[in-house]
């Protein structure tokens, strides 16, 4: 009988998390490649009442965080997103059969990766969902950002679930 592997299983170490990472991070440049293809800086597509399509550029962080700096927050920024990567690798190594834990790590770790890369092609991160209601605008983002928001709740997902687990075999 043939021998199936999932993404839990030690054999199947960290390739598959890697390779969802990899494909987060291919879609995000496609997507960022699309709207600096067409549109130019501050350009917005309505689509609804809420939602547009935009190209803004970001130097800085979340909710253009020292965008306003002097260009060291590139490098800056540049370093933190290598050097959670690396340290996101090794949480996969060493969290090989924890489903939820390892996707919420590749989700932040493609995210990271997408933004880093238009940081050293561009000097800035491109964003471009614009969500807004009743005349006010939520910081655009893009879909690095939004891999990295799936993660973020992913990974508190997972720690609440750990933390109910651990309770319920204490009372056993």
């Amino acid at each position: 009988m043939a021998e199936t592997r999932s993404l839990a299983t030690p054999r199947a170490g960290i390739w598959p998390w890697l390779a969802l990472a990899l494909v987060l991070v291919v879609l995000d440049q496609i997507t960022k490649s699309l709207i600096l293809d067409h549109y130019q800086l501050g350009d917005a597509t309505y689509i609804a009442s809420f939602f547009n399509i935009v190209r803004a550029h970001n130097t800085g962080a979340a909710f253009s965080f020292l965008a306003d700096a002097a260009g060291w927050q590139r490098w800056f920024f540049t370093a933190i997103g290598v050097g959670a990567a690396v340290f996101i690798v090794w949480m996969l190594r060493s969290h090989v059969g924890q489903k939820l834990f390892s996707f919420s790590m590749a989700c932040i770790l493609g995210g990271a990766i997408g933004n880093v890369v238009d940081r050293m092609m561009h000097g800035y991160v491109v964003d471009f969902l614009d969500f807004h209601l009743g005349g006010r605008h939520f910081p655009a983002f893009n879909l690095a950002d939004s891999a990295i928001t799936v993660g973020a709740v992913c990974l508190i997902l997972d720690e609440l679930l750990r933390v109910r687990r651990a309770r319920v075999t204490e009372k056993v």
